[in-house]
């Protein structure tokens, strides 16, 4: 076959007729020169402790340039392969998805969401085991609800952690509760980021997601539940007068925002579209907010400052804002993906793959499963992991034909464990640092290191397992139908 008719076949593959076949100078491998020198990037931030958002696009961005100097053909067509990368609906899908997530997130936190979950804790009088047990079910309750592991870990590394210390509850194990119940909200919240992009990668719509995700989640949080009341005491009782303290900054008032919460996941298990289940919840929350009497200037703000400056404040703009990092780098990523569809290395991967593989679907998903944990160990940032894992897990599924929902379940329950296992992930030196911070306020409290978390984050571990188990039995496995529907394999094969 000719050059020119390989060049036709790969851009009708790809529906790009009008983009021709990208050359690079050491063959089609060095298309990866910018996603390989991102994830060396992110490794050597995370090894330095300085990795954040902003330097992770930083880092995308170098790379794309790099992979320019490599470019045989013409640099109009790299560029114009970039945008192309950029304009996928995948990325656009999920950037707004996450701007409606964000500020629902914010609604239910100005709203004292977070105030009404700590108080519940305190007023069901358990200690040790107890408290840790249902420290766990609360942070999974509240990153549900707002679809933010890193804000759960925050939130009740501030509130909880004290608490529980002072009511004897191990402190090692109790943060790995915090931390499990950030996975565990991370993973099945129809409204977080890594549900978002498990779900628009895929080319799945997220409540079908969500609904296919939750027997594994429960699947892993019932002996994590246990694990941690059975090993969660032991601790030293500290000063009644510290828990009164506590006590005192919580009120239930805040439990109303359950009432959005519910509507929102009513809406999207029902069908509903995200973005009109995040509309109703956002509009929920504002009635909800306006007569729980708080001033709805923690909605939106807008007022001049002492300089004559415009300033925007409130749960709406802080719930975008909060995302547009991630927005940027998204786009960038999918970017430095595309360059691997029009060089035609992701072919070649594939092909390696499916050689090994030899059309045995165990051996996708166990190839998919590692895959998604290898990315995770070096790129901090779970969501960012996830997104550069995301083509390699469509391509080989899909050759099998392996249905969007599995594909997207084994993407996210490995992203969002390991975001929370790892000694360097971010949110384990989130938790780390969170502790910090309120030992400087609580002298008598300990401060947990990374390293001595990471054992104990059973809900993570449980996943591992969960899938590593899903995939080399089968079980929950679903081919894709004619018209997209499960299948299950036995009534696939007879279809075969």
């Amino acid at each position: 076959m000719a050059d020119q008719e390989k060049d036709q076949v790969i851009d009708e593959a790809l529906g790009e007729k009008s983009i021709q076949r990208l050359e690079f100078r050491g063959g089609v491998f060095a298309a990866t020169i910018p996603l390989v020198f991102f994830i060396i990037w992110a490794i050597v931030l995370s090894i330095t402790e300085l990795v954040t958002e902003q330097a992770l696009v930083l880092g995308m961005v170098i790379g794309i340039a790099l992979g320019l100097f490599f470019c045989k053909s013409k640099w109009a067509d790299y560029a114009q392969s970039l945008i192309s990368g950029m304009a996928q609906p995948v990325g656009v899908v999920a950037i707004i998805a996450w701007f409606w997530a964000g500020m629902f997130a914010n609604m239910l936190s100005a709203g004292g969401l977070v105030d009404g979950l700590i108080w519940f804790g305190f007023q069901s009088g358990l200690e040790g085991g107890a408290f840790v047990g249902i420290t766990f079910l609360l942070a999974g309750l509240f990153a549900t609800a707002v679809g933010t592991g890193y804000g759960t870990v925050a939130t009740f590394g501030v509130l909880m952690y004290p608490a529980g210390v002072i009511l004897g509850a191990d402190p090692v194990i109790l943060l790995a509760a915090i931390l499990s119940g950030a996975v565990f909200g991370d993973n099945l919240a129809p409204v977080s980021d890594t549900t978002i992009v498990s779900a628009t990668t895929q080319e799945a719509d997220v409540p079908g997601v969500v609904r296919s995700r939750f027997k594994y989640s429960i699947a892993a949080a019932i002996p994590a539940l246990i694990l941690f009341v059975i090993l969660g005491g032991g601790g030293d009782a500290g000063s009644q007068q510290v828990v009164n303290q506590l006590q005192n900054e919580v009120s239930p008032s805040g439990l109303l925002m359950l009432v959005p919460f519910i509507l929102v996941l009513y809406l999207a298990l029902s069908g509903q579209h995200l973005l009109t289940s995040l509309s109703w919840g956002i509009l929920a929350s504002v009635v909800f907010i306006f007569l729980s009497g708080r001033s709805l200037t923690e909605v939106l703000h807008i007022y001049k400052n002492d300089a004559g400056e415009a300033v925007v404040e409130g749960a709406l703009i802080n719930g975008i804002g909060g995302y547009f990092n991630m927005a940027i780098l998204i786009l960038f990523i999918l970017a430095a993906a595309y360059l691997l569809e029009v060089a035609g290395t992701m072919d070649v991967i594939k092909n390696f793959f499916l050689r090994i593989i030899n059309n045995v679907v165990r051996r996708a998903e166990l190839s998919i499963f590692g895959i998604v944990a290898f990315l995770n160990m070096f790129i901090t940032i779970n969501t960012a992991a996830e997104i550069a894992a995301a083509p390699f897990v469509r391509k080989l599924g899909t050759e099998l034909n392996i249905h969007a929902y599995r594909r997207a379940n084994f993407l996210d329950t490995v992203t969002s464990s390991l975001g929370y296992i790892f000694p360097w992930s971010g949110g384990v030196l989130l938790a780390w640092a969170t502790v910090q911070g309120a030992a400087e306020q609580y002298d008598f409290l300990p401060v947990v290191g990374p390293a001595e978390v990471f054992p104990f984050v059973f809900q993570g571990w449980g996943l591992l397992i969960v899938m590593f188990i899903a995939a080399w039995t089968g079980w929950g496995l679903r081919y894709s139908g004619k018209n997209g529907e499960e299948i299950k394999p036995k009534d696939y094969k007879a279809q075969e």
